[in-house]
């Protein structure tokens, strides 16, 4: 009499080698292997090609350095013409003494004892001394207080230039040109000051008879030139890439709180 299979030897069968996977059963995908594309884990999930887009991680662009080049040749280049029309003023337009001049014929100073007029009535060119800062002040108060405060002050002036210019985005390209300017004349009066302890003035404009704007220098003009960039560059409006990176620093911040 022939017995019927049981359960249990249904079993058997279905655990042998040559036995078919259960279509209904999960498939497992080995330990520290992705699932191929439709397969399932033990917990019903999918694979999925945007999930594995998600895992890849785009190469970080490299950091934005500015041109240490780029700050020293503009710097330097005002600084030459700062000093250079100095020289020129100070050999040309200082007055002296008849007494100094032994041979006025065989000085060859044309212009040694008067000014230049280059604009009839507006714009001369004259030699002055200032022994302040902008506009004359604390040119009244003594050596001893005048020098080392306006030699602190360029000095603090020149370590903020250069750790602004370090911060530089790509896009400031007002304030990529207004600091080199402003480090230029800077060190342009900087070097009057430790030389001479005044900073020589030649050019005189004068708007009215009676309004003549105080007498200033290359390095004077350089600095409200750059002094301007920076203010366009710090009222313009926000750059797209700033508020990209803005907006990034916000929602990391949020997230994490």
């Amino acid at each position: 009499m022939t017995e019927d299979a049981t359960p249990r030897d249904a079993a058997v069968k279905t655990e042998g080698a040559d036995a078919e996977p259960d279509g209904a059963a999960p498939v497992k995908a080995p330990e520290g292997e992705p699932l191929a594309a439709g397969e399932r884990d033990d917990e019903g999930r999918a694979s999925s090609p945007e999930g594995d887009a998600d895992d890849v991680v785009a190469p970080a662009k490299p950091t934005y350095r500015p041109s240490y080049a780029f700050l020293l040749g503009v710097s330097a280049v005002t600084l030459v013409a700062d000093l250079g029309t100095k020289w020129w003023a100070k050999d040309r337009l200082e007055p002296r003494a008849l007494a100094d001049l032994a041979d006025l014929a065989a000085v060859p100073r044309p212009f040694a004892l008067r000014k230049i007029e280059v604009i009839k009535d507006h714009l001369n060119m004259i030699y002055a001394k200032n022994h302040g800062g902008a506009w004359g002040i604390l040119g009244d108060e003594s050596e001893a207080i005048r020098r080392p405060f306006f030699l602190v002050v360029s000095l603090a002036a020149i370590v903020f230039i250069v750790s602004l210019y370090r911060k530089l985005h790509p896009s400031q390209i007002a304030l990529r040109w207004g600091l080199p300017l402003v480090l230029g004349g800077a060190l342009g009066n900087l070097v009057d000051r430790i030389r001479y302890g005044y900073v020589i003035d030649f050019i005189q404009v004068r708007f009215t008879p009676t309004f003549v704007w105080p007498t200033f220098n290359v390095a004077d003009i350089a600095i409200v030139v750059g002094v301007g960039l920076m203010a366009i560059d710090m009222f313009s409006p926000q750059r797209p890439e700033l508020a990209r990176k803005t907006s990034g620093a916000t929602g990391a911040k949020a997230s994490a709180g």
